[in-house]
């Protein structure tokens, strides 16, 4: 058996929490992420937050997506931010984040958003339709490199007659 048939996509669930922190930390080598992740469950803001499962019960891989709004504000649009997203280090390189996105994205058209960002790897996240935020004019509240904050639009056209700032939760502090 494969992996990918071994391996599960879920949305989690509460008894899986200790360990998405565990993981989270051990993936970012620190708390930081998985202090977010937290807060933002607390918080009433994860909007998806999906396990990886491998087996009967090992959970191996986290994405989570939480609102991001427009600055100026384009009410009408529904935009989420991607991250964090972790994958234990003992199973990288297996496909397992390719799956978390994927199966995310998903349910992200499923749940009528507009549009997805992500602050990450410029050679990782293009695979799954992300593009360099400027191709939509617009900018991170971050003072991120602009070739690793992308869009990935998911209703086409939505965002054709906006630009601005994107922000993210408070969570994730300074932005």
């Amino acid at each position: 058996m494969t992996l990918n048939a071994a391996l599960r996509i879920r949305p989690e669930r509460p008894p899986d929490l200790s360990r998405i922190r565990e993981l989270n930390r051990l993936a970012f080598g620190g708390i930081e992420e998985a202090d977010i992740v937290d807060a933002i469950r607390s918080g009433g803001g994860a909007v998806l937050s999906l396990v990886a499962v491998a087996g009967d019960d090992l959970i191996v891989g986290h994405i989570l997506f939480s609102p991001v709004t427009l600055v100026p504000p384009v009410p009408e649009l529904r935009g989420l931010g991607l991250g964090p997203m972790a994958v234990l280090p003992s199973w990288q390189n297996r496909g397992i984040g390719t799956r978390l996105v994927e199966e995310g994205m998903r349910h992200c058209v499923d749940l009528a958003v507009d549009y997805v960002v992500v602050l990450g790897h410029p050679a990782y996240y293009p695979r799954f339709g992300f593009l360099p935020s400027v191709s939509f004019n617009l900018k991170s509240a971050y003072d991120a490199p602009p070739e690793a904050f992308m869009v990935r639009e998911l209703r086409e056209g939505s965002l054709r007659e906006h630009s601005g700032v994107v922000h993210y939760r408070p969570e994730f502090g300074g932005g």
